[in-house]
């Protein structure tokens, strides 16, 4: 059965409005802040192999329209009417991502079979394990993120397992908050197994099934089109983020993009080794695994915003993620933080097409997502644990906009969580909320600002997590002459004696009357900061957003008396221009920062590294790199570091010298 477009439009409508129902049901009936307000879920429609055909455009994460769950449908032997089934585990068919995030699908029956699935995750605020919210970079193995569960029923026939809710309730830190969401779940499935039925009803059996085959192809039509537009051709990014474990060396994600017929090829071969930390991603070494493709989500509906949101689009691209590095862990690795190895993954991916489309993509949006957690005591001896909301920053600047301020970009999604709902819930007092002034990377269109928020807690033993808290080093990438964005800063107690810069910390214990602020970074700038309209910059300053010093050095606009001196801004601007400081000739503006980081460590010492690791066993490969690390740093500071990516080798062999074991180990690999 074929649809014509106008048909099978209507018929996507009648499927991503199914998807919204499901998304509105759960952010009516959940518990948790974390899903009613801050909206970190999914919702999918999925056909009988478990590719996702339909899925919100307004409501929860927008990171999942691809999602494949196949594997873990394939897990359960039997499905009955009436039967849910659920998941977290990240190494059952790398469908979970981790722990948190508990996956759930049911079978929709109609005439006595299966016709697809509805699905989808909440994360959970806390799953138990060794840190309240169950994540943090210091953790070094799964088991230490909480509970898992393989694939199972956790309602059989219409029957819910209350022994299985049992288990996790005596296993988690918020156990009331935890069975509310669960249920809130099961009853975001119903709803969309009825709107499901109500679809076919209204369709017929027969063109539903088509209609699931033909909307997958479709979005595959419109992402081939989209990648037939671009030059063909071979394209290298890296991307950092600041640690790659507690006081650790830069985690890096390289990739390099082929763009050839129609497909495109993502190679991230070069990208760190699997580490001793949390922010290894369980992908599975999966072509299209949602985690790594979570970046041409982005690009391609950028490039088209008519483009189908489903895992049709995702069949243009396919991966190459070598085993035992970060991009493609083993068992037991920790994953509780692959959310912020993903993002480092989607702006490597933003970067890299950014040389392919420099005219029509934007800016590095700010990066650094931090979503803050807090476990305390109340007044009546009650302990709260709870999401008080995302702190991040804008979207980068665009051809022809302004990055958005606050939130944006692949980050969108996390709506904040009230300040009223903050301090009803939770017994902290936020001081402040905003954004950061000057923290937007400067352009003809600028980034977008960061925000900040600061609260004083009042309990001892209060402790404070900031996941994913990163940016604080390497900043946003600037294009085309924009400028990188501000880094990002996490302080105790600022403006007093007893300040503390936290880094990047993401476990902070507080006492009565602390303050803790978190100032997220800015989205980098699109094009010449010095052809930015001078009315812009006037109104940027009028409301707080940039000094007037700052109005003069980065845009060559000149205030007086809160008013445009054009006759000196024009001057200034000339002078400018004349001396060729407008004009620089790199694509890229990365910061100060990341330039002398890549002075050192170039992409040659790089690939001779990735060689080096690849052959060692995958349990001594975040070890060996910090030492190659160290020795480099240990020769630069002597003054004997000589140029040229040989001295890798070099180092290589003189750990080899003070760990012969590792010789021992790799030979019995071997036999």
């Amino acid at each position: 059965m074929t649809f014509d477009k106008s048909v099978l439009q209507i018929f996507a409508n009648y499927c991503v409005a199914a998807a919204e129902s499901m998304a509105y049901t759960l952010v009516r009936t959940a518990h948790s802040a974390f899903v009613k307000e801050t909206e970190d879920f999914s919702c999918t429609l999925m056909n009988t192999r478990g590719l996702t055909f339909a899925s919100p455009k307004t409501l929860g994460a927008t990171w999942y329209p691809g999602l494949d769950f196949g594997a873990v449908i394939d897990m359960i032997e039997h499905y009955e009417p009436g039967d849910i089934c659920m998941t977290n585990d990240a190494y059952s068919g790398y469908v979970a991502t981790h722990t948190p995030d508990v996956m759930m699908w049911k079978p929709v029956f109609f005439g006595g079979e299966i016709v697809c699935y509805v699905g989808g995750h909440i994360h959970n605020t806390d799953m138990g394990g060794a840190v309240p919210a169950s994540l943090s970079r210091t953790l070094t193995e799964i088991y230490q993120e909480g509970i898992r569960f393989a694939p199972t029923k956790i309602v059989r026939a219409g029957v819910l397992d209350e022994a299985l809710l049992e288990h996790m309730a005596i296993n988690v830190r918020a156990a009331e908050q935890n069975r509310g969401d669960l249920k809130a779940q099961i009853a975001m499935l119903m709803t969309g197994e009825r709107r499901v039925l109500e679809i076919i009803e209204r369709f017929g059996i027969d063109q539903f099934r088509a209609g699931m085959d033909a909307l997958l192809d479709y979005s595959e039509e419109q992402a081939r089109t989209i990648v037939r537009s671009m030059p063909e051709g071979e394209y290298f990014f890296a991307e950092y983020a600041d640690e790659d474990s507690v006081n650790g060396k830069p985690l890096r994600v390289a990739l390099t993009l082929t763009v050839k017929d129609g497909s495109l090829v993502f190679d991230f071969t070069g990208s760190d080794p699997q580490l001793n930390s949390s922010l290894n991603m369980p992908t599975g070494g999966k072509e299209r695994h949602v985690l790594a493709l979570v970046g041409l989500n982005y690009v391609l509906y950028s490039l088209n915003p008519d483009l189908l949101l489903n895992a049709g689009m995702l069949k243009v691209a396919r991966c190459i993620m070598p085993e035992g590095t970060i991009m493609n862990c083993v068992p037991p690795a920790a994953v509780g933080m692959r959310s912020l190895t993903a993002k480092v993954a989607q702006y490597v991916t933003f970067g890299a097409f950014s040389m392919v489309c420099p005219d029509r993509l934007p800016a590095c949006p700010a990066g650094g997502m931090s979503i803050l957690n807090v476990k305390t005591v109340d007044r009546n001896g009650r302990t709260v644990i709870a999401s008080i909301g995302p702190v991040g920053g804008g979207a980068g600047g665009m051809a022809s906009a302004d990055g958005s301020d606050a939130s944006g970009a692949n980050v969108a999604f996390l709506r904040n969580t009230p300040v009223e709902i903050n301090e009803a819930e939770v017994p902290i007092r936020i001081t402040r909320y905003g954004v950061v002034p000057g923290s937007a990377g400067a352009g003809k269109y600028r980034g977008g600002l960061g925000t900040v928020m600061e609260f004083r807690v009042f309990s001892p033993g209060t402790l404070v997590t900031a996941r994913n808290r990163d940016r604080s080093r390497f900043a946003s990438w600037g294009v085309l002459g924009g400028k990188a964005g501000a880094v990002s800063r996490f302080t105790r107690n600022p403006g007093t004696d007893s300040e503390e810069d936290l880094g990047v910390t993401d476990l902070v214990m507080c006492g009565p009357g602390d303050v803790i602020r978190l100032e997220g970074c800015g989205g980098g700038g699109y094009g010449y900061p010095y052809e930015r309209d001078t009315q812009k910059v006037l109104e940027d300053v009028r409301r707080g957003y940039l000094s007037v010093d700052q109005a003069r050095d980065l845009y060559g606009v000149v205030l007086a008396d809160g008013m445009l001196d054009a006759d000196s801004t024009v001057r200034l601007r000339e002078a400018a221009r004349s001396a060729g400081q407008q004009r620089p000739a790199r694509h890229f503006d990365y910061g100060a920062q990341r330039n002398a980081y890549e002075a050192k460590w170039t992409r040659e010492r790089y690939d001779v590294l990735t060689g080096i690791l690849a052959r060692a066993p995958v349990v001594w490969r975040h070890f060996l790199k910090h030492k190659i690390f160290d020795a480099l740093d240990a020769r630069e500071a002597a003054g004997t570091l000589a140029p040229g990516p040989q001295v890798i080798a070099q180092l290589y062999d003189e750990v080899l010298q003070r760990y012969p074991q590792l010789l021992e180990t790799k030979a019995s690999a071997s036999a």
